[in-house]
Parts: structure tokens; C-alpha cells; sequence
């Protein structure tokens, strides 16, 4: 294989996963992995990937920005700290949550109790919350930091989770369709979120009304994976009918 057509195949297989690492490259194009590090950098430097710990990220998903931490928080801010406090009710003593990097998150970490309880969580923001909580054990995930979120994604993230089991996982997204499901902005984000619903026995989603009818760019997961819906009073009454039709349980304050 010459040169350049190894780097379009580098390119094609980041693309196509999200991410991959320097061992599976150097093994799909029968190189070393000195040598594929030596084109994960002549490649990043032209633009066409982003160098990870151990492999590459595509850039790909850099086209879907997130919105930023700062500015989400501000976004209907009182819908989510009511959504938050509903959540909050659903925990117990001893239980095991995941909380995602969402601002609903964040609410939720503010203002539960100090009570024994195992937090794992991707979320910065969310960690630094409970840190002041003697009694909740926190455990971060690692990663790659996505900047806008204050959040870690990619590989290493991932297989975090891959490590864990939760009773409940607490997230939000960028959209809710009936149809096509959750979605997130991008890949790295959808990835993350699609590995916590896989590890958690029940699946609490919450979502203001804004969220619904939106498909955002990466899907996540269907609708019959999640347990419970938490949302606001204006959802729209036909929206709410089907997802009830469906057996999710809807939650709105």
C-alpha cells in the first residue's frame, strides 16, 4: 500500500468509528505502530484527524459544536432545575448513579442531599458540585476533555464505563423524536451517552419541552430504552399521549 493511499484509509476508518486506536490502525494497514503514530501526526497537522492518548479522533464530529456550558445553563433554566428536583426524588440511600455533563445534571448534583450514594460521572462541573458531599462517593470517568461541555469523552472514557454498573443513569440530550429517538450534537457525545444507557438498569431521561420533535446530528439510543421521561408542563399533550402509548412512564413539573 503506498503512502498516501494508507492515509486515506487511516482517514476513512476515523471517520467511520469516531475513534481508533494506534494497535488496531497498525494491525489494519499491516504497519508499525511507530508508523502509524508518525501519520496520525502528519495528519493532524493537515487538518484531516485529531491526535488522541493512544489514537485518533475524527474531526468530523468538530463540525457539530456543542452548545456552551455557559450558554446551556442559561437556557430554560427554570424548566431544568424543576426537572432536576423531580429527579432527585428517584434516588435512594446506597444507590449507584451515573450523571451525564448536562446542566440538568449539574442542578441535580447542587441540590441533592448528603447521603450515601456512588456518583460516577463524565461531568467536571457535576464532580466539583458533589465534591463538598462527604457522604456521596464520586468517581469520574477520565478522557478527553470537550471544552464547551466541561465534559470527558472518546476511548478511554468509554471503556470507563464499559468498567461499571449503575441502578440508575440521569442524562439529558440535544433532541427527543418519536421516531428516530435520542439524539446528541455529535459522535464523541453520542457514544458516551449510548455506553452510560448500557450500563444502568433503569434509564431516567430528562429533557425540557424545547427538546422535542428536534433530531440533532448523532443518535443515541430509541425511545424504548428509556424507563422514564422527566419534562415540563409544556410539552405538547399529543406528544405526551404517544410517548404514554409507548409504556415510558412521563413525568412533567
Amino acid at each position: 500500500m503506498l503512502v498516501p493511499e494508507r492515509y486515506e484509509k487511516i482517514v476513512n476508518l476515523v471517520n467511520e468509528r469516531g475513534s481508533i486506536r494506534v494497535s488496531e490502525l497498525s494491525e489494519l494497514c499491516q504497519v508499525t505502530e511507530e508508523t502509524i503514530r508518525r501519520d496520525l501526526d502528519r495528519l493532524e497537522h493537515s487538518g484531516r484527524l485529531r491526535r488522541s492518548h493512544g489514537g485518533a479522533i475524527s474531526v468530523k464530529d468538530m463540525q457539530h459544536p456543542e452548545t456552551p456550558y455557559a450558554e446551556r445553563e442559561i437556557m430554560h433554566a427554570e424548566e431544568k432545575k424543576r426537572i432536576a428536583l423531580e429527579a432527585i426524588k428517584r434516588i435512594g440511600p446506597k444507590e449507584r448513579i451515573l450523571l451525564d455533563a448536562s446542566s440538568t445534571a449539574w442542578y441535580m448534583a447542587a441540590s441533592v442531599p448528603d447521603l450515601p450514594l456512588t456518583v460516577l460521572t463524565n461531568s467536571i462541573k457535576v464532580s466539583m458540585e458533589l465534591s463538598s458531599k462527604e457522604k456521596i462517593e464520586v468517581i469520574s470517568t477520565g478522557g478527553i476533555l470537550a471544552q464547551r461541555s466541561l465534559s470527558f469523552v472518546g476511548p478511554l472514557a468509554e471503556r470507563s464505563l464499559d468498567a461499571y454498573h449503575v441502578d440508575k443513569v440521569f442524562l439529558s440530550c440535544k433532541g427527543v423524536h418519536l421516531d428516530r429517538g435520542i439524539s446528541e450534537s455529535n459522535e464523541l457525545q453520542g457514544r458516551i451517552k449510548e455506553r452510560m444507557i448500557g450500563i444502568a438498569d433503569e434509564v431516567i431521561l430528562l429533557a425540557d419541552s424545547s427538546k422535542f420533535g428536534v433530531q440533532a446530528f448523532t443518535h443515541v439510543a430509541d425511545l424504548d430504552q428509556v424507563d422514564i421521561i422527566i419534562t415540563d408542563r409544556r410539552i405538547a399533550k399529543e406528544t405526551l399521549d404517544r410517548l404514554i402509548g409507548r409504556g415510558i412512564t412521563v413525568i412533567t413539573v
